[in-house]
């Protein structure tokens, strides 16, 4: 066959060569997602960017002894100090796994770069695992996904406070109608330009959000919320207070508004609606964690030639994240189905 193209112009590249390349790029091509040894030396460099660290004495050295004998399983090591012996998966969610480590760090990626998360079913195909598997896998990787504190707001921040309602509570005889209080409470702060705090709660009366504020936002921060009742208890507990009258079709007023909040329930509610369907009571809290991680993670603030500017979170870096925030968040069966407090 006789090339097309006159001499000197490269031939166009065929289908299948881009197609090539595509699957070149696929993050989830990578060596520690096909292998588990390298998922393991993946998760180590994460975990242990100075060394191994002893769980048992959190001893922090080079020179731990690797075990690698045949009786001794993968990534063995013995703490110099204690001579306890410990791996990167100790005292994290994946400790006393079945499941490949390549697998976790799959189901990771999965549930961090999907913007509003993926079902357990979801997971099952995706990964050749059983539902109670993914389940399972994906309540620990929640786990995971959980904040690490700290207060939002502080001198001239803003802070917007405001409720939503999902699903429904169990109900016996009439199905009740008009009102929310047979829908479950979840209760968001979030800071302009920086993140968000989700809690379920029994109800949204001033006496159970005042504590959340308490713990959660800096007295110094302005608070913007609706004109709901008990925000003009709990306005106080900011420097400045400031409402709109949704009521009165009013939805911002120079600076005041609860359209950022708003925004993250949009978000909220439509992966629970439309990727999982219904929630449990029991389990609710920790949709609200995986929600917040994804926002929080949405973009951070790096200094590009002398200037601040935002740069957005990719998929590798959340999963980082979630890599990062397994230590001390071990999960049992018992742990995950007894009854959320």
């Amino acid at each position: 066959m006789t090339n097309p193209y006159p001499l000197g112009i490269m031939a166009a590249p065929t289908r299948e060569t881009a197609m090539e390349k595509t699957t070149e790029k696929a993050i989830l091509n990578r060596a520690e997602f096909k292998d588990e040894a390298k998922a393991r030396q993946w998760l180590e460099s994460i975990r242990w960017p100075d060394g191994p660290v002893c769980p048992h004495c959190g001893s922090v050295s080079k020179d731990h002894y690797k075990l690698e004998g045949e009786a001794h399983r993968p990534g063995l090591y013995k703490c110099k100090d204690c001579r306890e012996q410990f791996t990167v998966t100790v005292g994290t969610v994946f400790e006393r796994s079945k499941i490949k480590l390549n697998v976790w760090l799959q189901a990771m990626h999965l549930m961090t770069s999907s913007k509003k998360g993926v079902s357990s079913k979801q997971l099952e195909r995706m990964l050749g695992v059983t539902y109670q598997t993914a389940w399972f896998m994906s309540h620990r990787i929640r786990e995971a996904m959980k904040s690490a504190g700290g207060i939002l707001g502080g001198s001239g921040g803003i802070v917007e406070a405001d409720e939503t309602f999902v699903g429904n509570k169990p109900h016996r005889g009439k199905k009740p109608r008009g009102g929310f209080a047979h829908k479950h409470a979840v209760f968001s702060l979030v800071e302009r330009n920086g993140g968000v705090r989700s809690f379920h709660v029994p109800n949204v009366t001033a006496a159970t959000l005042g504590p959340i504020i308490k713990e959660h936002m800096s007295n110094k921060s302005f608070l913007m919320t609706d004109d709901a009742g008990q925000y003009r208890i709990l306005g106080p507990m900011s420097v400045g207070h400031d409402t709109v009258h949704h009521r009165r079709k009013e939805y911002v007023r120079g600076n005041a508004h609860t359209n950022t909040v708003e925004g993250f329930f949009s978000i909220f509610k439509r992966g629970i609606y439309g990727v999982y369907h219904h929630v449990s009571e029991q389990h609710l809290h920790r949709y609200t964690s995986e929600f917040d991680f994804r926002y929080n993670h949405r973009e951070k603030r790096v200094k590009i030639d002398g200037r601040w500017e935002k740069v957005g979170y990719n998929d590798e870096e959340r999963t980082i994240a979630v890599a990062k925030g397994i230590s001390g968040k071990r999960l049992t069966y018992r742990r995950i189905n007894r009854t959320a407090q």
